[in-house]
């Protein structure tokens, strides 16, 4: 093998551990914001009267569905019922009681508009014993529209594309004779369509409002994309007419990064009902 062969080879080389070590860092990533975010299920098991009984209670619905709560409970004894109110509002506690179905104990609770949350507990009973099933901290549960497949499905493709490219460019940059201006461009195209055309496209559909972040609101999902969208902006910008800015690259790949990690909808579109008429 010659000298300029095994050049070529060892770049081909390097360059798939790049993709490796890029493509691993952006599933890390996005399995962390699922599991972490404030939409996803609340799982666990409670011990009552010396049985287990696992759950698991939903933190997102349709706003023309009322939320199902289906636990298996086999022992007929146990019973149970569900108290909740409107997250942010004046409301007393309400309880629906849980029905028996076979095995299961069942029951729902009723839809909001776009952004509406409700807050709830499970409880179960056993005699004179009883027990939350999450403790003395409740679930919070907010309503969304539904949010057709055709901008949802790409939406998620592209963010997801826009955010391995991206760290390809941070892992680019960092190599003294890497060329990450590519990636870097290929990463704020990606972006915007995905982040600044159906991302507020999927916020309508949803919540009623194409944007909420800043100067508009405080959504934190909108507020995050923008500022990852600065980033990328003046790193181009320190790149433009053959100028070599490597570290705006890499700093912009980390800061996208750090704000993919925030937990998605945190902080996202919500009802107040205090200051809505009653």
């Amino acid at each position: 093998m010659g000298t300029r062969q095994f050049i070529h080879l060892s770049i081909a080389h390097h360059r798939v551990w790049l993709w490796i070590l890029a493509i691993v860092i952006t599933v890390g990533s996005a399995v962390y914001q699922r599991l972490t975010g404030p939409t996803h299920p609340v799982r666990g098991k409670v011990n009552l009267a010396g049985q287990r009984i696992s759950f698991r209670l939903l933190r997102n619905e349709i706003v023309d569905k009322e939320l199902a709560i289906v636990l298996e409970v086999p022992d007929t004894t146990i019973t149970g019922h569900v108290k909740y109110r409107r997250y942010k509002s004046r409301d007393d506690w309400s309880n629906i009681p849980l029905q028996r179905k076979g095995d299961q104990l069942k029951g729902s609770l009723p839809h909001q508009p776009a952004a509406g949350k409700l807050i709830y507990f499970v409880i179960l009973d056993k005699g004179e014993t009883t027990i939350s099933l999450t403790g003395d901290k409740p679930v919070i549960i907010r309503y969304r529209g539904d949010v057709p497949a055709w901008i949802f499905l790409p939406h998620v493709l592209i963010m997801f594309i826009a955010m391995l490219l991206s760290n390809r460019a941070g892992l680019e940059a960092l190599d003294s004779q890497g060329r990450p201006y590519r990636y870097m461009i290929w990463t704020i195209v990606l972006f915007i369509a995905g982040g600044f055309i159906l991302g507020p496209l999927m916020q309508k559909y949803a919540f009623g409002a194409y944007w909420t972040g800043f100067p508009l609101g405080t959504d934190l999902t909108d507020n995050k994309t923008l500022f990852a969208m600065v980033g990328w902006i003046l790193a181009w910008f320190m790149n433009r007419r053959g100028r070599e800015g490597r570290g705006w690259i890499v700093l912009a790949a980390v800061l996208m990064l750090a704000i993919y990690l925030i937990p998605h909808s945190l902080l996202g579109s919500e009802l107040d009902y205090t200051k809505m008429p009653q």
